[in-house]
């Protein structure tokens, strides 16, 4: 036990109690012991590397290059997207893939390459292998995007998991983005990246690496295209990353590296590459169309753990509603359980939640349930007795269910990665239902067990399911919440199958938008926190995750007021725009920080409820194109490098940028400009980007600038659908999308298409419909007319 581990302990006795504290020493001894007993040990250890090719078997979209010591198979799916894979690996069975991999695209071919080397030509890249096992990705054009150079694997003597590295070069110009949530970021620097979903034990900052949800998954951003790569393997890992220099030492660019190491699993990946918009369209066609919330998930959140009862609800509910200020969802944490036991009430302090719940939805108000994993191990609790029966939990290497400790006390873990355990929890949200939740909040699904010392999760050795195929801990931990969200979105599909699932879930891994968002977990109280909020946004939605969001105000300690509302700004922003604190935090409360900050909060909640059309909007075009709400500057320009290098601001779809004040005492702010012309959606003046501009910022607001031409979807002065158009530029022309849905069913509503012109001294707007331009649908406002 080190000095860290004795911290913890001392932490966890703190919190939860000296007979907790207990636990959790004997729960770090028994997972000590367990690995010991059921994890093989790798002894001696043979190097291998692929060695000189043999022989070529063209096939379907590509083939299978032999070495003396590996083959590598490679093809071009329909969609774009390159696989390649070693020593016979498929791409399937995966985690990460919404379903049955691509077909391949008949029009590729692996032929004869210059020196040796085989080469695969494809519409959106060129693959080149070389004669010893490099692999090249280039664009239509002949540039080099990656260049994998030869992998090598250490395999155990006497059989077993082999582990493989995997070292790659870029451009001196490329930039590194993704990985999962990072709190260092967006874009990602120099350092080891691991890749291992965990809880870092406390409240986190930009230096705390790694935390809940983290994904093999790259965005690497040069000037000649950008490019996702998707290593799939679920096993414990490290990034190493190294940023390029151009113009190093003599006059000579110095290549970005980038260099994956991992415990095991097959070593695979999907390449595809093009413009920012296009890669995400393929890595969704890939991993799933992002889940579509309902409507009223895109307002404002008010969470707490420590509501305590019925009567804290209700007297916060009074709160917002005496005060005029939009709410759309109260959250119920731990507190609210019986003894913090999963699909439980504690019927003292909860004695009428049904009632509540319907009293909450008369006024708008959905109330959503916290859910952990664990289940107490105790004879008289319902969940543990049916999942007993299901023979639904973990086990050990020797046939015993692995016990943990977390809130509840000794615990044990549905194993997810078997189909009938999920559909036995699937179920279990009925209790939920019917106390009357909308929504649910999935927690401590790295999965956590509270340990004195060591990892604080399952032991390694512990076997799981997956799928069939059995297998233990290293292989099952990453991919353990996907398969908790799987479980619950499908029971959830099936109990109320005319309403869309709400879920977000603290843990998850590549496809985890399928089934809900994410949030931030428990970041640090601080304006460092704050700054991560938005990299873990950012960082989420370049890996196809785009609804995100952090806990306002930060999980622990008490912002001040200034903290506070420039978080509360830049949450009304987000797509999960959430107040949450710890038990023994500050308050939350808008009204709790002063007169000014609340009528300061209440513009950025009133504003945030006229945008929920376009928030609506850019859900459904998530859903079908795989673009994020939240996307970086260098979205629709990444050959812009001053863009590339910016993390202060961010696009909110293509209509808006956002410029979140981001340290204190701050009442201007710089804003580097993508190109054109943008308006200050407040004063109304306009900026001429490309360039850095100069913008006030005081404390009512944070600058929002609306792109030229843009036409923006908003909630009318009589509560329904608006057109906020801003006039394009003198000869220009623009336009927007909107998706008309304010409601939660299954419907697939029309993308309707706006244009903007000027016509004369007047801006026109048209809908661009299949028989010719018509008129708009809605109410038009024509802003940035000046004079």
């Amino acid at each position: 036990m080190d000095g860290r581990d004795l911290v913890r302990w001392v932490k966890a006795i703190g919190s939860a109690g000296a007979a907790q504290g207990l636990l959790s020493v004997r729960a770090a001894w028994r997972r000590r012991r367990a690995d010991a007993a059921g994890l093989p040990t790798r002894g001696t250890e043979r190097a291998r590397v692929p060695g000189p090719v043999l022989t070529v078997e063209p096939g379907p979209g590509g083939g299978v290059v032999r070495f003396t010591r590996s083959e590598l198979r490679i093809t071009v799916a329909v969609n774009g997207a390159v696989f390649w894979a070693w020593d016979g690996a498929g791409p399937e069975p995966s985690y990460g893939l919404a379903g049955p991999a691509p077909e391949p695209d008949p029009r590729a071919v692996l032929e004869p390459d210059k020196d040796g080397a085989w080469r695969v030509v494809s519409e959106r890249m060129t693959v080149v292998v070389s004669r010893h096992g490099a692999v090249e990705v280039r664009t239509p054009g002949g540039v080099t995007l990656r260049r994998d150079l030869p992998p090598r694997w250490w395999e155990p003597a006497d059989g077993g998991e082999a582990r493989w590295t995997q070292r790659s070069e870029v451009g001196a110009d490329a930039r590194f983005f993704g990985l999962g949530g990072r709190a260092s970021g967006p874009r990602l620097r120099d350092g080891t990246y691991r890749l291992w979903n965990t809880d870092p034990g406390h409240a986190f900052g930009p230096g705390d690496d790694p935390l809940y949800i983290t994904m093999p998954v790259q965005t690497v951003v040069a000037d000649a295209a950008t490019h996702l790569v998707f290593h799939d393997s679920t096993w414990d890992g490290s990034v190493i990353l190294r940023e390029g220099e151009e113009g190093a030492g003599s006059g000579h660019d110095r290549a970005g590296t980038t260099e994956l190491r991992m415990d095991g699993g097959p070593l695979r990946c999907w390449v595809m590459v093009g413009t920012p918009a296009r890669v995400l369209h393929t890595w969704a066609s890939l991993t799933g169309a992002a889940a579509l919330p309902p409507a009223w998930a895109l307002g404002h959140h008010h969470a707490r753990w420590g509501f305590g009862s019925e009567q804290e609800v209700r007297r916060i509910v009074g709160g917002y509603h005496e005060r005029g200020l939009p709410l759309e969802a109260i959250h119920l944490d731990i507190d609210h359980l019986d003894g913090h036991q999963p699909f439980t009430v504690d019927q003292e302090r909860f004695p009428k939640l049904p009632v509540l719940a319907e009293e909450l939805r008369r006024d708008g108000i959905r109330l959503v349930s916290i859910v952990d994993p664990a289940i107490k191990a105790d004879p008289g609790n319902a969940v543990y007795g049916s999942g007993t029966a299901e023979d639904a939990f973990v086990r050990d290497s020797a046939g015993r269910p692995v016990r943990g400790v977390v809130w509840p006390g000794e615990v044990v873990y549905p194993d997810f990665t078997r189909a009938r355990v999920r559909r036995w929890w699937g179920g279990l949200y009925e209790e939920r239902l019917s106390q009357g939740f909308a929504g649910f909040w999935h927690d401590m699904n790295e999965p956590v067990s509270f340990t004195a010392f060591g990892e604080s999760t399952l032991p390694r050795s512990a076997r799981h399911d997956l799928e069939g195929r059995g297998g233990d801990h290293r292989e099952a931990h990453n991919v353990y919440a996907l398969g908790m969200a799987r479980a619950a979105y499908e029971g959830l599909r099936e109990l109320t199958p005319h309403e869309r699932p709400f879920i977000f879930s603290r843990s998850g891994w590549a496809g985890t938008q399928r089934y809900g968002g994410t949030w931030s977990g428990d970041v640090a109280t601080g304006w460092p926190g704050l700054r991560a909020s938005l990299s873990l946004v950012v960082g989420l939605g370049l890996c196809g995750v785009p609804y995100a969001g952090p806990d306002v105000g930060g999980f622990d300690g008490s912002p001040s007021p200034e903290l506070y509302l420039r978080w509360f700004q830049l949450g009304a922003y987000l797509p999960l725009f959430r107040t949450h604190a710890s038990l023994r935090a500050g308050r939350r409360e808008p009204w709790e920080f002063g007169a000014a900050v609340l009528e300061h909060a209440r513009v950025a909640l009133v504003e945030r409820l006229r945008l929920r059309p376009y928030f609506m909007t850019l859900a459904h075009l998530a859903r079908r194109t795989g673009a994020p709400y939240v996307r970086p500057m260098w979205w629709g320009a990444p050959e812009d490098r001053a863009l590339r290098d910016c993390e202060d601001a961010f696009l909110l779809g293509d209509c808006l940028l956002v410029a979140p004040v981001l340290d204190p005492g701050t009442d201007r702010r710089a804003v580097q400009l993508p190109r054109g012309r943008w308006y200050d959606t407040v004063t109304e003046k306009e900026y001429e980007g490309p360039g850095q501009v100069l913008i006030d910022a005081p404390l009512s607001r944070i600058p929002v600038l609306a792109r030229a031409g843009a036409v923006v979807p908003v909630r009318g002065d009589d509560g329904g659908l608006a057109l906020e158009v801003w006039a394009p530029a003198r000869g220009g022309t623009g336009g927007g999308l909107v998706v008309p849905d304010s409601g939660d069913g299954w419907e697939e509503p029309e993308i309707e298409r706006y244009v903007t012109r000027w016509e004369g001294k007047r801006v026109v707007v048209e809908r661009d419909g299949e028989d010719g331009p018509g008129e708009p649908s809605y109410p038009v406002r024509v802003r940035g007319l000046g004079t």
